[in-house]
């Protein structure tokens, strides 16, 4: 009988010194991702670790699962209220800013690395895109609060310019396998799919949150199932449409979590805690996946791509993508700054090598050592570039709540009782369902002598007797929904 007992000794160690390694790098003022790595790289067959692992495939394979995971978070947890401003401005980053990223790098990287122009034009379309998991965690961890829209600006591009910088390693890892495919073939392939993806992701979006709210589990446990079996089937449905699988996750993520839904936060601490776990097993197999060895050959190389990517390229393409906007040149430095590399490349970089590119090798060990560079340069200096540029919110940011169903009360807020009508519109409805204004929050139910905390999938009853704080223009919305007249007026 094969013994599972010490595979999972390792993975217990490995997890909690993760975890410990988390909580040590905000004390050390170094990203956790970069722990993470480290963490992998000791552990592997180079380090004291002795762990031997050289599957490219494993690592792709469980590397675009665990994207997919985090980007559906990152969606779940966006405000598309602070999203809506700029979004034109984001896909023009996600997308042109991007193309212009690839292209420079690659006419770098062949001027002065001797690279083969697609080869070259391959290592810029890898690096090109900024990774979600080290800018989400970089972005809400590091003490960053952004005005002017900028932090929704970072992590919209962040979240949106993968599946194109996918798109264009794959395409151009299958040109240099058929040298007789032309460049110009892939644009109508990728519109197809960015079209196919954001599509299904937002007609996916919208059922999930009807289906979530009337499904009416009886057990709280299952709905984060539900909503774990809503995101393989986005994924893999729009994949097998022909189209983004990964882009139709991301907008799936934002229509529900823009949504009102039952059991809300308990889906949102759910998927947080998730994407945490992707990204820690992530990191720690691409860790694994490096051999040390192999990075001092490639080290002169990859640092002088490093700054050019960070000092020329990046911030070239960020200028040039929001030349017609209303950012100030502050504003744009700091976007091009906080274009972290992550853990997207390296996932992208063994594509090539799979494929059995000649130059797969050199260009996975050059984008290994570039990651590495990016998240030590750019995730421990962003808060202090921030400060230096003047665009960072003092004070801190936006304020978490714990509540399933927050509206927005104040001081001017005031308690009112409303008792159900017979046959009020509120009867039989979930309290998720009845699209009270935001100024309206149910504090307490009161139902045949006993109180009853409400929740988003709270069902109203005839004869309820509900307590509300809430503002002077929602009183007559709540009027008209539960009954003729409340009980007593505002106090």
């Amino acid at each position: 009988m094969l013994s599972i007992e010490w595979p999972m000794l390792v993975i217990a160690a490995l997890l909690l010194v993760s975890v410990a390694a988390s909580r040590a790098s905000f004390r050390l003022g170094v990203p956790a991702l970069l722990l993470f790595i480290g963490i992998g790289m000791l552990a592997g067959s180079e380090g004291p670790g002795g762990i031997h692992f050289d599957d490219a495939g494993i690592a792709q394979a469980f590397g675009s699962v665990a994207l997919m995971v985090i980007l559906f978070s990152g969606g779940l947890d966006s405000d598309w209220t602070a999203f809506r401003p700029v979004v034109w401005r984001g896909l023009a980053l996600a997308n042109v800013g991007v193309s212009l990223s690839a292209l420079l790098v690659g006419a770098f990287a062949t001027l002065a690395l001797g690279f083969a122009p697609l080869e070259g034009l391959l290592l810029g379309a890898i690096i090109s895109s900024t990774d979600a998991a080290a800018v989400f965690s970089v972005m809400r961890t590091r003490e960053v609060n952004l005005h002017e829209g900028l932090e929704a600006l970072i992590e919209l591009e962040s979240g949106s310019n993968d599946p194109i910088a996918i798109f264009l390693t794959i395409g151009l890892t299958g040109i240099l396998q058929a040298p007789d495919r032309a460049l110009w073939q892939l644009i109508p392939a990728f519109v197809l799919q960015m079209s196919i993806g954001a599509a299904a992701g937002l007609a996916m979006g919208r059922l999930a949150g009807v289906t979530i709210n009337r499904v009416r589990l009886n057990l709280e446990g299952l709905y984060p199932a539900l909503a774990l079996g809503i995101m393989l089937l986005t994924f893999s449905g729009t994949a097998l449409l022909g189209g983004n699988g990964f882009l139709a996750v991301y907008v799936a993520g934002i229509v529900i979590g823009n949504t009102d839904i039952v059991h809300k936060r308990s889906l949102l601490r759910f998927c947080d805690g998730l994407a945490w776990l992707m990204q820690i097993a992530m990191f720690l197999m691409l860790g694994l996946l490096v051999f040390p060895s192999q990075l001092a050959p490639v080290a002169s190389d990859g640092l002088l791509v490093a700054l050019f990517l960070m000092f020329v390229s990046r911030p070239l393409s960020v200028v040039i993508a929001l030349a017609r906007s209303r950012f100030s040149l502050a504003a744009r430095l700091m976007v091009a700054w906080a274009g972290l590399r992550g853990a997207v490349p390296i996932i992208l970089a063994t594509f090539p090598l799979l494929a059995g590119i000649p130059s797969a090798g050199t260009i996975f060990n050059l984008v290994f050592f570039i990651v590495l560079a990016s998240v030590l340069v750019q995730g421990t200096s962003i808060a202090a570039v921030a400060q230096w540029l003047g665009v960072n919110r003092p004070g801190g940011g936006e304020m978490r709540f714990p509540q399933e169903f927050v509206p927005q009360v104040g001081l001017a807020s005031r308690l009112a009782e409303v008792t159900v009508a017979p046959h009020a519109p509120a009867v039989g409805r979930a309290l998720v369902e009845l699209g009270l204004p935001r100024g309206a929050l149910v504090v307490l139910i009161t139902r045949n002598g006993d109180g009853l905390v409400p929740g988003g999938g709270t069902v109203f009853a005839a004869g309820d007797r509900v307590l509300f704080l809430l503002d002077a223009g929602a009183l007559e919305i709540v009027r008209r929904t539960f009954s003729a007249a409340p009980a007593g007026p505002p106090e």
